[in-house]
């Protein structure tokens, strides 16, 4: 008999329990990837600026995405390739189109996490360290654990870093919650459903919860989960739900914070993500108390951090996994994945000494291009979920389908907004 079988009905469910636990780690790092800038800046800023008005935007968003996010977990649990490989197998183009992709976002994204990084670095660093200094050693901090121990350095470091911000946070929106709201009750504030704020809808949906290319990074790390450890389709669903669905509560906790502390006060928001990030921090102190503006300083910079270190790790994983297919050459090739690692971090190091000035340019470019992209993947991802031969506890139901059309519509449905707004208008 085996060991499993000799243990009692509430042993094996303790057991599976610790199971699912032990599990858990592409959705913590989809998570960490995501925290960074769509929740961190523009959750913070929706509630700062709008109040609670965008709140059912953002769940909407979150809704609509889920299950084109969802269908990279069931395409490697069932076939055992990443989402890029799926696209290998519907037509060479639509692989040529998300490693363009890939490629501007992973160098646009790591430059600018970096310089995020690397402001709230500045809190803790002796003397007055120029930022390209400061972004080096958070990137070579970030080259050194990733290429030590890859997966399980990263996998370890987004579940300390995404427990404590969570703790970080919700402490500080209870406490505002109890102080009450800092707007004048008598206070009208600006209307998010006019054309003057559709710009910012788009770019928060662009980012909300992420980029849509992150599903394809968190299918390269399951399947790297998989070579390291067992992974049950309830365990890989499991860790999705965690992840995805902690990411939507989280942006809901910060646009609560933004509506909270600064919605009404008058207060000008810093147009750059480190500015804002400063006054984030200083948010964070005036709510808890002053005494934890160094301590909440850490957990942002730790955040920051982690989303850079995920966003290098898994852009590195897309396109070495991209090459080799174009190529085609064994996959999985590590040498590859370091050398990307290395090309995208000098990139992004490249723009940070000499277009600081245009980061910001660049960033808005990213976002939107983002949001433009998004409803092409995710009828891809749709497409390869439902036309590929899967177990049947890894098809969609029909309760999913429906939802996925649903955010087709939705999806699509504002992509002809914005090229109305953008080019016709």
């Amino acid at each position: 008999m085996s060991d499993t079988a000799s243990l009692s009905p509430q042993s094996q469910q303790q057991s599976g329990f610790k199971q699912l636990i032990k599990s858990l780690g592409p959705g913590i790092m989809m998570a960490s990837a995501a925290v960074g800038g769509s929740h961190l800046v523009a959750s913070t800023k929706a509630g700062a600026i709008y109040g609670w008005q965008l709140a059912a935007i953002i769940l909407l968003v979150n809704l609509f995405k889920y299950p084109f996010f969802r269908a990279g977990i069931q395409f490697t649990m069932g076939t055992g390739k990443s989402l890029v490989e799926g696209y290998d197998d519907m037509g060479r183009g639509y692989l040529w189109v998300f490693a363009a992709l890939n490629m501007i976002s992973a160098v646009v994204n790591t430059a600018a996490l970096l310089l995020f990084s690397a402001s709230l670095l500045g809190y803790f660093m002796p003397g007055n360290l120029p930022l390209s200094v400061l972004s080096a050693i958070v990137l070579a901090a970030c080259l050194i654990i990733l290429m030590a121990g890859h997966y399980k350095a990263l996998d370890g470091l987004s579940k300390i870093i995404m427990s404590v911000l969570v703790i970080a946070t919700i402490s500080a929106v209870v406490i505002a919650a109890g102080n009450g709201s800092a707007a004048p009750a008598d206070y009208e504030g600006p209307s998010a459903w006019t054309l003057a704020s559709f710009g910012f809808i788009v770019v928060m949906m662009g980012w909300m919860p992420a980029p849509i290319e992150i599903s394809c990074l968190t299918s390269l790390w399951l399947k790297s989960q998989r070579k390291q450890q067992t992974v049950t389709t309830r365990s890989a669903i499991f860790d999705f739900n965690v992840g995805y669905i902690g990411t939507a509560v989280l942006a809901v906790v910060f646009l609560s914070l933004g509506a909270l502390v600064l919605y009404g006060t008058g207060t000008e928001l810093k147009a750059s993500g480190i500015g804002f990030s400063h006054q984030l921090v200083s948010m964070y102190a005036s709510t808890i108390g002053e005494w934890s503006r160094y301590l909440i300083a850490v957990i942002a910079f730790f955040c920051i951090f982690g989303s850079t270190i995920t966003v290098i790790d898994g852009y590195s994983r897309a396109l070495a996994e991209t090459q080799l297919l174009i190529q085609k050459k064994t996959l999985g090739q590590t040498s590859y994945v370091n050398g990307w690692m290395i090309l995208v971090s000098l990139c992004a190091m490249g723009i940070i000494l000499f277009f600081t000035s245009a980061l910001m340019p660049m960033m808005d470019f990213a976002m939107v291009l983002a949001f433009m992209t998004t409803p092409i993947f995710a009828y891809l991802n749709y497409r390869l979920v439902t036309r590929t031969e899967l177990p049947d506890d890894l098809q969609f139901s029909s309760g999913m389908k429906w939802l996925s059309w649903a955010g087709l519509i939705y999806l699509y449905g504002f992509l002809v907004a914005f090229i109305w707004w953008k080019w016709l208008m």
